[in-house]
């Protein structure tokens, strides 16, 4: 089969390095303008890897809403399968590349953007086909893991965690989308569509990890708990209710003991109880892999389940309800069970409230909100 490479970043050359192992994989072209003196197959020109009837297949690895959105949707229009990585693209256009896809006879596959090189979405549409799935969660972002992993281990502040992580390569200049959540709700999105058949938009619960200091991980740590960041969803009937945030989880739990910058999702059905995808979330070698295996299950006409996002559902902040931990520098009015003063923190213990009365407790004021995990 061959194929074309858009982007030549850390991804697109991951893809192009495990590609050359491979017999029934050739990269005719990629488009990078600034390879085009180092090798003979880059170009500038998209047209020239769309009119070429060779290429059958097109892996996007060029990050961001734009031109990724009409690259891909032109691809598929041309009657080639796509393979991508980019989330972000992803989450906001899933809907339209399937429908497109499906018009044109094509595929659009993306494994790789949710958990880099595990093979979480896989396992959600093995499992689906046999019953329903009753909930996911997990650890989506690795970027957002080694900072709270280093603010855990070594006791450092956030920036100071955040800053060394910069340098290592896991965190961007600009680290919003990991630690405000947007990586992790377009995880959550594109895990939903295969779980429950449905496709959502941003409308459930996103709440900023950057509020969480070193005091709050040595306070929760005499508490026997560590602090993870969590996207997760659930239905009832046609209603939904997902949230991305901090939870506290039991030292003993294995999401507690997930290290550095790797991810661990859950997806928990009937006769499967609980079952745990564990590995690398990012990186140039495991998300290539994720993409080349896509690549071979197009090519060998392989399918877990077919995509289909016909149900609908509404965001509800009503469905269950949790335990949750909220730190402020004042004490605050309400039905807690109870209140610990560390400092000059509070920390007020909810009951088990519903996500609506959550919302109402912080009304968007820069608290730190934690949900509690005690299993």
């Amino acid at each position: 089969m061959k194929i074309a490479i858009l982007g030549f970043g850390t991804v697109g050359s991951g893809v192009y390095e495990i590609a050359k192992t491979l017999k029934n994989i050739e990269v005719k072209k990629v488009l990078e303008k600034d390879l085009m003196s180092k090798i003979n197959i880059a170009t500038n020109n998209y047209d020239e890897i769309i009119n070429d009837k060779e290429i059958e297949l097109i892996v996007e690895c060029m990050g961001g809403l734009h031109p990724a959105y009409e690259f891909i949707m032109k691809a598929i229009q041309n009657k080639k399968s796509v393979v991508s990585a980019n989330k972000a693209v992803i989450a906001k256009y899933l809907d339209e590349f399937l429908k497109t896809a499906k018009e044109n006879n094509v595929e659009f596959c993306f494994e790789a953007s949710v958990g880099g090189g595990i093979p979480c979405l896989a396992g959600i549409q093995k499992i689906h086909r046999i019953e329903n799935i009753d909930k996911f969660y997990g650890i989506f972002n690795g970027t957002s893991n080694f900072i709270l992993d280093n603010m855990y281990r070594f006791e450092n502040e956030f920036f100071t965690s955040l800053k060394t992580a910069q340098k290592l390569g896991y965190a961007e200049a600009d680290p919003s989308a990991d630690i405000d959540g947007y990586d992790v709700t377009n995880k959550v999105i594109i895990s939903f569509t295969l779980a429950y058949d449905g496709f959502i938009k941003n409308e459930f619960p996103c709440f900023t990890m950057k509020n969480i200091t070193k005091e709050d991980i040595l306070y929760f740590k005499k508490q026997s708990f560590v602090a993870k960041y969590i996207g997760e969803a659930t239905t009832k009937g046609n209603e939904y209710e997902a949230s991305v945030m901090l939870n506290l989880f039991p030292i003993n739990a294995l999401e507690a003991n997930v290290l550095g910058n790797y991810n661990i999702i859950t997806v928990q059905s009937h006769t499967m109880g609980e079952v745990k995808f564990y590995g690398q979330g990012a990186g140039k070698l495991p998300t290539a892999n994720a993409i080349i295996q896509d690549i071979l299950d197009i090519q060998a006409k392989i399918s877990f389940n077919p995509i289909s996002i016909e149900k609908k559902y509404t965001y509800s902040s009503n469905l269950f309800k949790h335990k949750y931990v909220i730190r402020s520098n004042e004490e605050l009015k309400g039905n807690f069970e109870r209140i610990d003063r560390d400092g000059n923190n509070f920390y007020h213990y909810t009951k088990e409230i519903i996500q609506a009365d959550l919302l109402k407790l912080v009304e968007e004021k820069d608290y730190l909100v934690v949900k509690l995990n005690e299993y």
